[in-house]
Order: C-alpha cells, then sequence, then structure tokens
C-alpha cells in the first residue's frame, strides 16, 4: 500500500511540482492550501507524512504543527516542514515545536525526495 502524503502550501507552482514528483514516486498526495484546510486534511486524509510550508494563510505552518503535536491521535504522523525562511533561529523553533525535519527553500527536488523516502524508511 502506497504511503500517504498531505502537501500544505499555498504556493500552487510548488504544489503542482511537489504533487507531480512525488506520485511519480508511487506516493498518494492530497493537497491543501492554508493551515486550517491542513488541519481538515489531515482529519479527512489520514496522511503518513506531511510536507508544510511555514508561511501561509489563516494559521501558520507552525500553528499547525503545534496542534498535530498536541493531538495523542496523530503521535505516527511526520511533519517536513517547508520553508523560505533559513535562519537557524526559524529551522529551531519548527524542530522543537515537533517537526521531524527542516527544509528551505528553493531545495532541490532530488533531496526532497531522498529525504521522505528516509523519513518513511522506504528505500
Amino acid at each position: 500500500m502506497a504511503h500517504k502524503i498531505l502537501i500544505v502550501d499555498d504556493e500552487p507552482n510548488i504544489v503542482m511540482s511537489l504533487e507531480f514528483l512525488l506520485k511519480k514516486e508511487g506516493f498518494e498526495i492530497a493537497v491543501a492550501g492554508d493551515g486550517e484546510e491542513a488541519l481538515a486534511q489531515v482529519a479527512a486524509f489520514a496522511p503518513d507524512l506531511l510536507l508544510l510550508d511555514v508561511m501561509m494563510p489563516k494559521k501558520s505552518g507552525f500553528e499547525v504543527c503545534e496542534v498535530l503535536r498536541t493531538d495523542p491521535g496523530r503521535t505516527g504522523l511526520l511533519i517536513l516542514m517547508l520553508s523560505a525562511k533559513g535562519r537557524d533561529t526559524e529551522i529551531a523553533k519548527g524542530l522543537a515545536i515537533g517537526a521531524d525535519a527542516y527544509m528551505t527553500k528553493p531545495f532541490s527536488t532530488k533531496e526532497l525526495v531522498a529525504k521522505v523516502k528516509d523519513l518513511l524508511d522506504v528505500a
């Protein structure tokens, strides 16, 4: 069974390229365009991994991560935060609130796929 990944980003070009890339790798994909939609999609789609942008409308990626990390039913959910904010303080904050990994934009798609496979423990 394919791993399920929820892509949460408000930039359509990033969403399209990630969706294409990850579907090609055999993952099942769902998409959300803001923080509130992300939480609704997590409940409906039950992803294994969240690719979570930090700067978004309605709720930031940090807020979404905090909400999910306080939900005892979501302990197995992996969160990979994506952000143009690559300062050490931003990365430290993302990891401190419970993200499993943090990548800064722009990122290499090859590196992203490798990180996703590593987090999901797939060859």
